[in-house]
């Protein structure tokens, strides 16, 4: 369990912050990024929640993936803190529940005909601005599992790459399933 009876500890003011496994690294490292950028998508994915009150399905799908990601941010920062004690991470199970959650909100909606815009209703733009921060974590812990000597666990990644295909349909599931998305128009204002 987590204690924090103490916010600051002024260890930080020099740029650097400590991993999960107590080494330090500057506020700019890669690592340090990835699970940053991961913690972007979960704020935003708690603005979504502030508009899913009247999907409950919704709401509590959104809740599990908030409590998910502090275990990929868990894992990228290096903790030794899981189950057992071992490192903690998403498991292949976890990715398989996101998928099912894909396939179940997707057998609602109608195929697209067109690429759609972010918007719609307050609850679709959000999921869309938390699906492109998802996209960019995935990018920055792809080019964080090429660097030498670092490493990304593969349900990490496998995880946020299927969150953000999660985010894309709940995005529509959220604008009345699909009867609410904006339609891209091509070449409407030329």
């Amino acid at each position: 369990m987590v204690v924090l009876n103490r916010i600051y500890t002024r260890t930080g003011d020099d740029g650097t912050t400590s991993l999960g496994s107590g080494a330090r690294r500057k506020k700019y490292d890669l690592r340090v990024a990835a699970y940053g950028t991961v913690d972007e998508v979960n704020a935003v994915i708690g603005l979504v929640r502030l508009h899913t009150a009247g999907d409950a399905a919704l709401d509590a799908a959104l809740g599990r993936v908030q409590n998910d990601l502090f275990d990929v941010e868990a894992d990228l920062c290096l903790a030794e803190k899981g189950p057992g004690g071992a490192r903690l991470t998403v498991t292949d199970a976890q990715v398989t529940w996101l998928e099912g959650e894909i396939d179940r909100l997707n057998a609602e909606l109608e195929p697209l005909k067109s690429f759609i815009l972010p918007g719609g209703s307050p609850a679709s733009a959000y999921l869309h601005l938390a699906r492109t921060v998802c996209r960019r974590a995935e990018r920055i812990m792809v080019e964080l599992k090429d660097k030498p000597g670092e490493g990304v666990s593969e349900p990490s990644l496998k995880y946020v790459n299927r969150l953000s295909d999660y985010l894309f349909v709940a995005g529509r599931h959220a604008n009345d399933k699909g009867a609410g998305d904006v339609l891209w128009a091509p070449g409407q204002n030329r």
